[in-house]
């Protein structure tokens, strides 16, 4: 019987990346605030209305920063992913200093919920060479920051070579389920201005017309596959907007006619545990 599974996942990052980017005069971190202060509340009623749960991915800075908010997302019953503790690209740092911030993250993600994270997003989707080693030392079930595959969920691999004139040597897969993401079904690219001494991100698309080509994915997904995970990717005070919500809202009205399956991410890599890899 098909089934296909639909991820609403949205990356809590409040004012955490713009610190990261060294964006920290007042207006920048404004609008990561608006994620924390106005946006959460409004997408946790709109899944409270639709009897959804969803997958945070949420920086430790974020839980500590806005405990009462991070507690209600916990409190809704959604699944709070590990996104780092500061949002520093992994790529960026050492791997002890990939370590060290990871575990800091988990531990405030205990603190919240009371046991550590099972899933992973890297901050701007940026894995260095020692993190899939550090999330299988670490218990991780899945991560959420490769796009090898669209709709069918992989084991991710380590040990990868890429030299410049050589074929590209695929290292060994390992038991990291990888549940693959897209930029193209993230909202910030799509709708987030931002202009700094070195490029300039447009964004400012009309939401209705994303939220048509998020649909057109899903319907792809059933066109070709018989089960599947998609998963779209969310920023709070990207798509906290309210003309956004009200295209997201039609969205997901869409899909749950069309016979979307609404999960977890951690359901859903569980059934895919189940299903491809026992």
């Amino acid at each position: 019987m098909p089934h296909h599974i639909v991820c609403l996942t949205f990356d809590f990052d409040t004012q955490s990346g713009f610190i990261a980017r060294g964006m920290t005069t007042p207006t920048p971190l404004s609008r990561g605030e608006f994620g924390g202060r106005v946006a959460c509340g409004r997408i946790l009623q709109f899944l409270k209305e639709r009897g959804i749960k969803g997958t945070w991915f949420t920086p430790g800075f974020t839980i500590e920063s806005w405990p009462r908010e991070s507690a209600a997302v916990a409190d809704g019953g959604h699944e709070i992913g590990h996104h780092s503790w500061a949002h520093i690209p992994n790529a960026n740092q050492t791997r002890d200093e990939e370590e060290a911030d990871l575990v800091r993250a988990n531990e405030t993600i205990k603190k919240l919920t009371g046991r550590a994270a099972r899933g992973y997003r890297s901050p701007s989707w940026d894995l260095s060479p020692h993190t899939i080693d550090l999330l299988l030392k670490h218990g991780f079930l899945y991560d959420s920051s490769l796009m090898g595959g669209d709709y069918i969920p992989y084991r991710a691999r380590r040990g990868d070579k890429a030299e410049l004139g050589k074929p590209y040597g695929f290292g060994e897969e390992t038991p990291l389920i990888e549940m693959p993401i897209s930029w193209s079904l993230d909202d910030h690219p799509h709708f987030e201005f931002i202009r700094t001494p070195q490029t300039v991100a447009p964004g400012l698309q009309p939401a209705r017309a994303v939220m048509q080509s998020w649909y057109d994915e899903f319907t792809y997904m059933k066109k070709t596959v018989d089960w599947g995970v998609l998963t779209y990717t969310m920023h709070p005070y990207v798509i906290g907007r309210g003309y956004r919500m009200l295209a997201l809202e039609d969205l997901v009205d869409r899909l749950a006619k069309d016979g979307a399956v609404f999960m977890t991410m951690e359901q859903a890599a569980e059934e895919a545990k189940k299903k491809l890899f026992s």
